[in-house]
Parts: C-alpha cells; structure tokens; sequence
C-alpha cells in the first residue's frame, strides 16, 4: 500500500492564460482532475491566485513543485505534512528567486539539515553577518518576504480561524 499525504498548494500569482495549464500540471501529479478556484491577484494586474488542499502519494508535494518549476513568472507555494516516519516539506517559488525548498517536521517547524548548518558555517566563517545571512538564506527568508506581499494582498484572502488548542 502506498503512503498518502496531504498539503496544500498556493497559487500567489499566475496569469490568466496560464490558469488551465497549472491545473492539469497539479491534475498529472495527483493522477486525478482538479479544477481550482480562481480570484484576481490585486496586486498584479492580470494574475490571479488560488489555493488547493491536496491529497495524495507521499512525495507529491516535490512533484507538483517540479510540474509548477518551468512556468518563471508563476508564484507559488507548496507543503506537505508530515506523516508518521515520514517528514514533511515546503517549496516556494518566485520569478526573481527561483526555488526554495525546506524540510518539515511534524509540529511544522521548517528543519535546517546537518550538512546545511556546516555549509553556512563553512561559508560565514567568523563572520557574524555572513552567518546571519546564511542562516536567514535556510530558513527562506527571501522568499517570505516576497511571497507576503502576495499572501496578504486582498480582503477576499481566505482567513483561518484556531479555535482550540492544545
């Protein structure tokens, strides 16, 4: 039997004539069709944005971010949850950053790997500001920034409500 995930695809931004490709690519990964349901991206003029919960293989969370990879004025957004024994993931695109990709684990929490911290090490050295940058580099920060102005630029952005936790 073959290990399922689920996680959730954002569209920020794609434009209009792009919209249908996108869903077949997302369609091809998930072996099944799926339709997505478009709202105008306010902050581009002729983009929209979209959002997707996704069921599916464990791993489809990197294919569909391969699939959405080759379209570069496509802003998007990917996770994958963690399963048990399996960790989860993160992929974000932009036009002018390219991919970003981190590991999840199953509180959510982005995972910075063994040999990434000895590649920032290595690479600041002693110097605090390169360290700073370097670490800020694997936790994606670049690409939060960017994205942010996408997330947040509608009144019709879907809001989540935490009722309980614990």
């Amino acid at each position: 039997m073959t290990a399922v995930s689920t996680g959730v695809v954002y569209i920020h931004s794609s434009p209009r004539a792009l919209s249908p490709h996108v869903e077949w690519a997302i369609s091809r990964v998930l072996g099944k069709g799926i339709t997505l349901s478009w709202s105008p991206q306010p902050i581009l003029s002729g983009a929209q944005r979209s959002e997707y919960v996704w069921q599916g293989p464990v791993g489809s969370g990197s294919a569909i971010a391969s699939e959405l990879l080759g379209w570069e004025h496509l802003r998007f957004e990917i996770t994958e949850d963690a399963a048990p024994g399996i960790d989860g993931g993160r992929w974000c695109h932009t036009p002018s950053l390219g991919l970003f990709h981190s590991p999840v684990d199953a509180a959510g929490n982005m995972v910075i790997t063994e040999n990434r911290l000895r590649a920032v090490l290595d690479f600041a050295g002693n110097d605090a500001d390169l360290l700073r940058t370097g670490i800020s580099r694997s936790l994606g920060e670049e690409w939060d920034t960017e994205l942010d102005v996408f997330r947040y630029a509608s009144d019709m952005a879907p809001v989540r409500w935490l009722h309980q936790v614990g």
